[in-house]
């Protein structure tokens, strides 16, 4: 599983600490992570807004199976990453979080908060947190004997999220091209994007707003 690694401004000098931490564990289970920044407050900024967008971008164009993101509370880049299509997110607060979320609502990304009750011991908690989400198949159940009908759910919940979502495509040409532009501008995630996009048509258009 390929897993992108993004953080907002405010929490940007967390970047490193999340990043290792999550590495470590992930690769422990034969996953990739891509780090799309921000790698400090210097560097150029993303909102937790953009955190949401680039979540859809990397989901349906392929170029990422898994999101790990957040903010301070981690609710606002949940809600972001939730408002585009194929983007199923849960707010992860402790390791309990991460694993339910796992095996009972099957996501493709988690938002965490990077400031609220991130203290001594941060560390610990992601870390665990991490394992914890990783360390089993996602989709298994939890109890084991309600894996049914909450598998069940979960495609009732992908197929609602067909119909009320448009095509990420669409989105993309409606969207403010200037916003788009300033998510998208990064050298991160243009050299990380483009080695790993499967969905042409989204390829082709992201290579025509960056004037490439």
């Amino acid at each position: 599983m390929r897993i992108a690694l993004i953080n907002e401004n405010s929490q940007a000098a967390k970047n490193e600490l999340i990043f290792n931490t999550l590495n470590k564990v992930a690769t422990k289970y034969g996953h990739v992570v891509d780090n799309y920044g921000m790698f400090g407050p210097d560097d150029k900024s993303l909102t937790y807004v953009q955190n949401g967008l680039l979540a859809g971008i990397l989901i349906n164009s392929g170029a990422a199976d898994f999101i790990v993101t957040g903010c301070g509370t981690g609710g606002g880049a949940m809600l972001a990453c939730n408002s585009f299509p194929k983007v199923l997110c849960g707010l992860i607060i402790e390791p309990s979080d991460a694993y339910l979320f796992g095996q009972i609502n099957d996501g493709n990304a988690i938002s965490m908060p990077y400031a609220k009750g991130f203290g001594w011991g941060a560390e610990l908690n992601l870390e665990n947190v991490y394992e914890n989400l990783f360390k089993a198949p996602f989709g298994g159940g939890y109890p084991k004997e309600r894996v049914v009908p909450e598998q069940r759910n979960k495609k009732i919940l992908d197929g609602v999220k067909e119909i009320t979502h448009t095509p990420m495509i669409d989105i993309l040409k409606k969207i403010d091209r200037q916003f788009l532009l300033d998510t998208i501008d990064r050298e991160s995630f243009k050299k990380l994007f483009f080695a790993n996009a499967k969905d042409k048509e989204i390829v082709a258009f992201i290579k025509e707003v960056l004037g490439m």
